[in-house]
């Protein structure tokens, strides 16, 4: 689906989804209880509709309630469960451990760029405690099941390695720790997990290095759990708001562990006008400068930062972003390319995105088959015209990505 979006004047009030990195978890969670859950969100997203598709397959019931999902779990996997993680790369790294340390066996496919993403070092991990693979890529068969023991893993890679571990090992036999080789990366996104299974009776020990996690415990459902609002996902409705505005997101959490909640900060340093209350945050126009931005926590908001930078007279950089090259497509790329087909320069290097910012010029942008590029492009329809290609790609996070730009005075056309 390819969009004509004409420059508009973007401004009101948008509730925030619920936040996708909190559902993951907590429908595993509720998934792995011995009674059932009542989670309560609001919207749907591809991912999160793999995770659901994932637990399904290892014999747990969510079905649809007025305001969310009912998690029912099973005591029977079944045999030889395949899991569709989809494009999801969530619910393949959380659920992967999952799985092994529930049955012998089981089969994994994926789609799109996931097949290609970095999975090596936690397959390796496994490998060290009773499990066997049949390729080095998914699609793959898993063989064995987990073992407890002593589980290392490098801090520069995926987070998700180490949620999905701590989802996995309290359910063993024995206790094992998780250690870390070197500064783990998105580590607030471990936090998230760490809360997640203390809300379902689950104990995680910190120790030098990493965690210490018993074994043999149970999950415990608390009955009812609410997500929390997505700050990933009203990050780019905040920056809307610096480069015009106001907007107001509502349904936000100011205390939330989310490492995306950043981003009032960083607007703020821009030179935008913050305010909050009563979850909501307003984000309005001040007089925006240039900004130098480690991403390395948070590296889901350089999509939205980079285009929001690009709209401020001189030279702003992002760096420590090496990962983004992972993802649903090269994001520094990616970025990169967007930017140039706005009249923006902007220059790769390894790690980072130096951009001169400036007042963008018509263009047409590719959104690269990735989520957060085709939103956070989108974005310049504040100061210029633009068409964005392959815009059904919004869907993998934000399925109403669109509505809520025109509800906020977006205009565009389906060409």
């Amino acid at each position: 689906m390819d969009l004509r979006l004409c420059r508009s004047e973007l401004r009101g009030t948008v509730r925030a989804p619920a936040s996708k990195s909190a559902a993951h978890r907590l429908m595993i969670c509720a998934a792995l209880s011995s009674s059932p859950t009542y989670i309560d969100f609001s919207g749907n997203s591809d991912d999160i509709s793999a995770t659901e598709r994932c637990l399904s397959a290892l014999g747990c019931i969510i079905s649809p309630t007025s305001s969310g999902v009912l998690v029912t779990p099973s005591a029977d996997t079944g045999a030889a469960p395949e899991l569709d993680c989809g494009e999801s790369g969530s619910t393949l790294r959380f659920l992967l451990p999952v799985a092994a340390a529930l049955c012998g066996g089981f089969s994994v496919k994926v789609r799109g760029r996931l097949a290609s993403r970095p999975l090596g070092s936690l397959m390796d991990a496994m490998r060290e405690h009773g499990c066997s693979f049949s390729d080095e890529k998914p699609p793959f068969s898993v063989s064995g099941r987990l073992k407890p023991g002593r589980f290392r893993l490098p801090g520069s890679m995926s987070s998700q390695y180490v949620t999905g571990l701590m989802f996995a090992l309290p359910l063993l036999g024995g206790d094992s720790v998780i250690e870390i080789d070197g500064a783990l990366s998105s580590g607030a996104y471990v936090d998230m997990t760490v809360s997640a299974l203390r809300r379902f009776g689950i104990a995680v020990e910190p120790c030098s290095g990493g965690w210490r996690i018993p074994g043999r415990q149970n999950y415990v459902s608390p009955g009812r759990v609410e997500i929390e609002g997505d700050w990933s996902s009203a990050a780019f409705w905040l920056c809307a708001g610096a480069l015009g505005g106001p907007v107001t997101v509502a349904g936000l959490d100011m205390g939330s562990a989310q490492p995306d909640r950043r981003i009032a900060s960083l607007l703020g340093e821009m030179g935008a006008h913050i305010s909050c209350a009563g979850g909501c945050v307003t984000a309005s126009r001040g007089e925006l400068r240039p900004l130098s931005v480690d991403i390395d926590r948070s590296p889901d908001l350089m999509p939205a930062l980079a285009v929001t930078l690009a709209m401020c007279g001189g030279d702003s950089l992002i760096y420590n972003a090496a990962r983004l090259r992972l993802k649903e497509s090269d994001r520094l790329a990616s970025m990169s390319s967007a930017l140039t087909a706005l009249g923006i320069k902007s220059t790769e290097t390894d790690d980072s995105l130096a951009i001169t910012g400036g007042t963008p010029s018509p263009g047409k942008v590719d959104g690269s088959g990735d989520h957060r590029v085709v939103m956070a492009s989108a974005l310049a329809c504040a100061q210029t015209d633009l068409i964005i290609r392959g815009c059904e790609a919004a869907a993998k996070s934000y399925p109403a990505f669109f509505d809520d730009l025109a509800a906020l005075g977006g205009r565009f056309e389906r060409i």
